[in-house]
């Protein structure tokens, strides 16, 4: 059925599972409760995650280091009545939320623009959603779908298992996430789809022998940087790109990229209500059986149908009536040599409103000067940061996105080593 690293998973040892669960007094009437779940063992969080979803139960996901007090205060946040925390034997929560009628995955939001929240979505929504993107999206039906990214998260949980599943396929799950560990099992499986996370990606595009190339790749999570997504294309035969959000799941697919912010098409069982035609870019809105999906991000629909991303509203910094995109000032400073990550972040400024703050961290120490001269020849006025700091690192969440709103507020409270900087 399946294998978690090299170690093979058969129906009858899920089946097996099952059993054990049904004898569970926390399990009983398990229809009328939302259970949160924190497993250490990847074989182990499956197993109950396919007995509580055929048993049209409510369950939420909880990556496996996450710490006990994190877990309690998640799953109270999302109205749950039992926390599954490292075994099987449930602790109690008090005021928990009725549980919807079918069962429903509860996400939480990243929480990238505020307080994190619980999403919920119906069993029946993914359903469609598995439907739409089995038939729609048919290039990787004679890979093996190879999943180096957390199951507890919707892109591996449903886009890497649960297609692979619905598509026949044996996947591989790669908890050991050493990336030369998985360069050898990537050599292992010629036909391989690698689902993964920008930062591993890019880490091993770093460590690929001259010559060598990644057969398949699903991107997901946040549009790549410039550099990073060009390295990835030439280190790669087949390069996919999938686009959502949690409330919606996957809403498109890209199935041939050439350009990092092509995110793909629509897939058929959600409609395009908003996307202007031309490259001025407005918020992309989406409809399915579920409702209006307002995505808060900013892009346009190419004449073929092409979704174009071009920045998330939260993220647009307004420099006197101008808008500048933070993505195209990363991509810029990200081609420079030794340069290896950047973030722009909103300062307030008393002439022109805001202006771009620029972190970045590099291999050396980097002359601001020279990085400064190396934006104006490549960037317009308004969008060169008025602040270049350089900081020892930059952390990214496990999805590959930058939490502006986290970086800016360990930024000003002087939580972040600074190599280097220079206000203009």
């Amino acid at each position: 059925m399946l294998y978690v690293n090299e170690q093979f998973y058969d129906q009858a040892h899920f089946e097996a599972a099952a059993r054990e669960f049904a004898a569970l007094p926390a399990l009983a009437d398990c229809r009328q409760y939302r259970y949160a779940v924190c497993l250490p063992a990847t074989a182990d969080w499956l197993a109950l995650f396919f007995y509580l979803q055929s048993a049209g139960s409510t369950v939420l996901p909880l990556h496996p280091d996450m710490p006990l007090e994190a877990a309690r205060r998640q799953a109270r946040r999302a109205g749950c009545h039992w926390l599954f925390y490292h075994d099987l034997h449930a602790e109690p929560l008090e005021q928990g939320r009725p549980a919807a009628p079918g069962g429903e995955l509860l996400q939480m939001s990243s929480g990238t623009t505020g307080e994190p929240k619980c999403i919920a979505r119906s069993w029946a929504s993914i359903e469609r959603e598995l439907s739409s993107y089995v038939s729609h999206f048919r290039e990787p039906e004679t890979m093996t779908p190879v999943i180096a990214c957390p199951v507890t998260h919707s892109y591996g949980l449903i886009a890497g298992l649960l297609v692979a599943l619905r598509r026949g396929q044996v996947p591989v799950i790669i908890d050991n996430l050493n990336p030369k560990y998985l360069l050898r099992r990537l050599r292992a499986i010629p036909q391989h789809l690698l689902y993964s996370s920008p930062a591993m990606l890019n880490t091993l595009c770093r460590l690929l022998p001259a010559g060598e190339r990644l057969h398949g790749v699903m991107t997901s999570g946040t549009v790549l940087p410039g550099p990073w997504f060009q390295t990835l294309r030439a280190a790669t035969g087949h390069l996919f790109q999938q686009y959502g959000c949690s409330e919606a799941g996957c809403i498109a697919i890209n199935p041939a990229v050439a350009s990092a912010s092509d995110i793909g098409f629509v897939l058929p069982h959600l409609t395009l209500v908003n996307a202007p035609t031309g490259e001025a870019p407005g918020e992309l809105v989406f409809e399915g059986e579920d409702g209006v999906i307002h995505t808060r991000d900013l892009g346009y629909r190419r004449p073929d149908g092409m979704l174009v991303f071009v920045a998330r509203s939260d993220d647009t910094i307004n420099v006197a009536g101008l808008n500048l995109y933070p993505q195209e000032v990363e991509d810029v400073v990200m081609a420079m040599a030794g340069i290896r990550d950047a973030v722009v972040l909103r300062k307030p400024d008393p002439f022109s409103g805001e202006r771009a703050c620029l972190l970045f961290s590099a291999d050396a120490p980097v002359a601001v000067n020279a990085l400064r001269d190396w934006c104006r020849a490549r960037l317009v006025p308004y969008q060169i940061p008025a602040e270049m700091v350089q900081v020892n690192d930059i952390a990214r969440q496990a999805n590959g996105k930058i939490s502006r709103r986290e970086v800016a507020a360990r930024f000003a409270a002087g939580e972040l080593t600074l190599i280097a900087g220079e206000v203009a």
